[in-house]
């Protein structure tokens, strides 16, 4: 693994446990405002943190526009082999995480007799960042507390990975998403997730592609047949969703909605919303009212 840090430091011993075909590391570490980070991985790995981060650390992908092209940081999150990753602190904090670093081959020896090949080849190659680990968190702690007080069977401590990957992974219930022709539900859920991270529904095609993992042509198919609408169109949706929700629960004015939604004025936000919902905002919000 390549990697380099600026500004982070270790707070504690690094607590690390060998065992087939992976790696667990338990660090804890401080880091100053403006820490920076970068990793890169033949293998894939997790990152699980025990704290939320999200208003501490951005990262991306790609180191052109960092600004840009981040996001805030997940609680729990994987990173297939060959994905580089970088990373920026807007402010100092203390964190507590493990590393999970996985062979490839062990990973695919893992999955493939419950999933078969295909989906588990599928598995491995898509980034995963999840915010809510409600569903891992018991698992992660448990393996974190048998790396510091190793007490048990290689086997035990293999299996909680095992575990925490199944969770993590967005695994296709029904086998690869091109034989239906449809996103699964995971991919819909994770696209919600990072939009809702950013609190912007005007991503690119292309961004929403690369946050599932797709090409951007395969996904505006698949997305369109998933949704009945393209990407464009149902972001627009959804921006008009958000609209009604701040008119009925504000007294904004229309012009301020439509500069806070990212529309160029009042008029092209009336336009488009009376494309939508057949009403103008201002009509609309007063059909709303008792």
């Amino acid at each position: 693994m390549s990697w380099r840090t600026e500004g982070i430091q270790v707070a504690a011993p690094v607590q690390w446990r060998q065992l087939d075909g992976m790696v667990t590391v338990l660090w804890e570490a401080e880091s100053q405002v403006g820490a920076s980070g970068y990793y890169l991985a033949d293998d894939p790995r997790i990152m699980f943190f025990f704290n939320d981060v999200s208003p501490h650390v951005r990262i991306s992908n790609r180191n052109d526009g960092f600004a840009r092209n981040s996001r805030s940081m997940a609680r729990a999150v994987y990173v297939p082999a060959g994905v580089p990753m970088w990373t920026s602190s807007k402010s100092a904090h203390r964190f507590s995480h493990l590393n999970l670093h996985l062979h490839k081959d062990r990973a695919l020896r893992y999955l493939t007799p419950s999933v078969g090949s295909s989906a588990a080849q599928m598995a491995i190659r898509r980034p995963v960042e999840l915010q809510d680990v409600a569903a891992i968190e018991v698992l992660a702690k448990l393996l974190a507390e048998e790396i510091r007080n190793p007490s048990k069977h290689a086997v035990y401590a293999e299996s909680l990975v095992g575990s925490i990957v199944t969770g993590l992974l967005d695994i296709p219930a029904d086998g690869d998403e091109k034989a239906s022709g449809r996103l699964t539900q995971a991919q819909m859920n994770k696209l919600l997730a990072h939009i809702e991270r950013l609190g912007d529904y005007r991503m690119t095609v292309a961004d929403m592609a690369a946050t599932v993992d797709l090409s951007e042509s395969w996904f505006a198919s698949v997305f369109k047949h998933t949704t009945g609408k393209s990407p464009l169109q149902w972001q627009l949706s959804k921006r008009i969703e958000q609209a009604k929700q701040l008119l009925g629960e504000s007294d904004l004015p229309v012009a301020s909605i439509a500069v806070q939604l990212g529309f160029s004025d009042q008029a092209h936000l009336t336009k488009v919303f009376r494309q939508v919902a057949g009403e103008t905002p201002a009509a609309w919000r007063k059909l709303q009212q008792p």
